[in-house]
């Protein structure tokens, strides 16, 4: 390769790696109980979290920039308040009170024009596991940070 080329993709390299690090800096800020763990199949960063009470779950970048997050087992009411905050109640057809007051069950959602895709599991036992996949940073944290927020009054209302 030529020494230009060389340089530019080096280049390329530094920028790249700068974006990944500044991203976890992002999901970190809007949800601080991430901390950095091994890589997985997104093999990008990823930042794992477990807090008794409050779920437990996953946040990654992929080699193409987009985002994922997968969590596992969060309250309810504090998913129906991030995602109404997020995207408007019954978005997904849950219920007009949003996830907060939806049935146990499965909803999914496939974006066709960008491929990100949304899928949430409300469970009997007054939890939510779900995913979002293949999105842009700035999505990925708006959610994280709505979901710290009603996670922070779901956590006030339990010890208080």
């Amino acid at each position: 390769m030529q020494p230009h080329v060389t340089q530019a993709l080096d280049t390329w390299y530094g920028a790249w790696k700068l974006h990944q690090e500044t991203a976890q800096d992002a999901f970190t800020a809007a949800f601080p109980a991430l901390n950095p763990a091994a890589r997985c199949q997104c093999f990008g960063p990823t930042l794992r979290w477990v807090t008794p009470g409050e779920g437990a779950g996953k946040v990654c970048l992929d080699d193409h920039g987009r985002a994922t997050i997968e969590f596992e087992n969060v309250p309810k009411t504090a998913v129906g308040t991030a995602m109404t905050e997020c995207w408007g109640a019954d978005w997904f057809d849950e219920r007009p009170g949003g996830f907060a007051e939806a049935e146990p069950g499965q909803f999914h959602y496939e974006d066709e024009q960008t491929y990100a895709e949304y899928e949430f599991d409300v469970n009997a036992d007054g939890t939510v596991t779900f995913g979002i996949s293949y999105v842009k940073v700035d999505d990925i944290v708006t959610m994280l940070d709505a979901l710290e927020r009603a996670l922070a009054e779901h956590r006030t209302a339990r010890l208080g």
